[in-house]
């Protein structure tokens, strides 16, 4: 590794070789955390009724707790991770809890997010990885939990990767020494929120023989694609923040900082995208329709995982508050208590996905049983764009039209009212003829919503003082090459290795892929289709965060009818388009 600044410094990553310089940022200091209990290796009981978060879950029983256990790696480096298990049982199934943010003492502590999205104090004990297992829950259960400070988190030894081949490694590691610890059956199980729902898609690609069933609750699968730089539009600042929160002794892979020597999607990203079609272990997959971080990767996720034992569960929630839902969580314990204690409960019977659909204004359906995912009876019908009207209709317009409009926030709107209660679920894509009036380049944002019988728009159920734009998608006209052997006729598939800027007075066809979604619309309500050059979902549920950068100068010009095919294709499941 070479020193760049004191902050920054270049390395390597075991997939790339020598010849690939990544960035490492400094990680923020142990001694900088303001809740961090110290380094501790000992051993204690914890007794039942014990409080260990104000407001907290009691613990339902005795906890034997193992504080900063050492585990080395194959490499010879020293990781730290706290065991929970119960104090009078071996034979105990494993659920390793593992992410970059400490099993302590994390900028991301739960005192610092009371109440967060909904979250009852009440239903976590203060003893859980932020987003990850509670441990008073599961230990009652026979279950140990191992929460784990992966290489270079807190006082474990060397840099934090961020996911990749070397974390793989190191989870892989770990979960071998669960299984041979005395109090173990062998079995291991792995679960948790965003962070620690990335870390299964990296590790389920490897299977680790130990591994015996995971449950990733929303995880973010394609770094490049799913968000850092959707649609080819950089977005770092979100993540620039969780970055900049990492607490250890040395440095953490930078990921953020990668955009600026890789801003095509090369070898380094493809090492950020994991290869879940080669997974054999059992999968409880959850997911929604409205999370801005995690709605794409965990769809693509569940479409291409490998293991024919897999469950979906889509709900209406943040993914916090549908975590640490006490039913929830007993469902969850059904699938590992199935897999991991090897229990006949009848899980198998479980139906392979549970769908919600959103329905605002009236009361959204849940968990209606279905076969799979997307749905067999989706049917494509294709609306299309009528820029002399504003509307979307069932047959493109015969007579080609523009429509020129300002690339702010509002955009333009394209609107189609249903004669008849209708339901769409599954993948939706916008094709739109585009020109940019005085630029070479430019950044489309498009929005689907539903407006009421009184053309009032209607979001999905709000969590807390947060609320969701719902399906959306984005794209920058450079960056429009599509790979044609991945690509659907509802699903894109951009190279995004590739820039091919506007020449002036050129018209390109921009395929966009908007996210998987779930709605319905009743008769006389109205789909709404926004195109703008501004991005409206990170600021609802993220209000402190800047709006995402844009390229734009000057205005957009959209073609519709006649040779100009553009269209939404949306996937009809109930109802009839006319």
């Amino acid at each position: 590794m070479s020193d760049m600044t004191n902050d920054m410094k270049t390395g390597t990553i075991p997939e790339l070789g020598e010849s690939y310089e990544v960035l490492f940022r400094k990680t923020q200091p142990v001694s900088a955390s303001e809740t961090y209990p110290g380094f501790n290796p000992s051993t204690h009981i914890l007794p039942a009724g014990s409080v260990h978060r104000e407001g907290g879950m009691p613990l339902p029983v005795d906890i034997l707790f193992e504080q900063d256990v050492a585990v080395t790696l194959r490499d010879g480096t020293t990781i730290y991770v706290d065991v929970y298990r119960p104090t009078d049982q071996q034979d105990c199934p494993a659920i390793i809890s593992w992410s970059p943010f400490g099993k302590k003492g994390s900028w991301l502590s739960l005192d610092r997010f009371e109440n967060r999205m909904d979250v009852p104090t009440q239903w976590e004990d203060g003893l859980n990885k932020f987003e990850g297992p509670v441990p008073g829950y599961w230990v009652q259960y026979g279950y140990a939990i191992v929460n784990v400070d992966g290489r270079g988190v807190f006082k474990s030894e060397g840099d934090i990767p961020f996911f990749g081949l070397q974390d793989a490694e190191d989870e892989t590691d770990v979960i071998a020494w669960i299984a041979e610890q005395p109090w173990s059956n062998g079995n291991v199980g792995a679960c948790g929120n965003s962070g620690f729902a990335i870390s299964q898609w990296n590790i389920c690609q490897y299977n680790p023989p130990q591994l015996k069933a995971i449950a990733p609750w929303e995880g973010i699968r394609d770094w490049y694609r799913d968000t850092i730089v959707r649609g080819g539009i950089p977005n770092q600042e979100f993540f620039n923040g969780m970055l900049a929160n990492l607490y250890g002794d040395n440095y953490a892979e930078d990921i953020v900082a990668m955009v600026e020597p890789a801003p095509l999607f090369d070898a380094y990203w493809n090492t950020k995208v994991p290869d879940v079609s080669k997974s054999r272990i059992p999968a409880y997959i959850v997911a929604s329709w409205t999370n801005v971080l995690h709605t794409q990767g965990t769809f693509s996720a569940w479409e291409d995982y490998g293991c024919a034992e897999k469950w979906l569960r889509v709900h209406n929630r943040h993914e916090w508050v549908d975590f640490f839902n006490p039913v929830n969580s007993d469902d969850l314990r059904r699938f590992f208590d199935y897999y991991l204690k090897e229990e006949d409960n009848g899980w198998k019977e479980t139906p392979r996905v549970r769908l919600t659909v959103l329905d605002p204004g009236h009361e959204d359906i849940l968990y209606r049983p279905e076969t799979t995912f997307p749905l067999a009876r989706q049917k494509f019908v294709p609306l299309y764009l009528d820029a002399a009207h504003g509307r979307l209709t069932a047959k493109c317009a015969k007579h080609c039209a523009a429509k020129e409009y300002m690339p702010d926030e509002e955009g333009t709107v394209f609107k189609y009212t249903f004669t008849e209660d209708t339901e769409i679920a599954g993948h939706i894509k916008l094709k739109a003829w585009m020109e940019a009036a005085s630029f070479d380049d430019m950044d489309v944002f498009a929005f689907i919503s539903k407006l009421d019988v009184n053309q009032n728009e209607v979001l999905p159920e709000p969590v807390t003082n947060r609320y969701h734009q719902g399906a959306n998608g984005r794209l920058r006209a450079s960056m429009r090459k599509l790979d044609t052997a991945k690509s659907r006729p509802e699903k894109p598939f951009h190279t995004f290795d590739t820039v091919e800027k506007l020449k002036p007075g050129e018209i390109v066809p921009l395929e966009i892929d908007i996210w998987p979604y779930a709605m319905k619309w009743h008769k006389g309500e109205t789909l709404q289709l926004r195109i703008n050059g501004v991005n409206l979902i990170i600021q609802p549920e993220f209000p402190d965060l800047p709006p995402v950068g844009t390229i734009n100068q000057g205005n957009h010009i959209i073609h519709t009818g006649g040779k100009f095919d553009s269209h939404l294709l949306i996937p009809v499941t109930q109802g009839v388009i006319k």
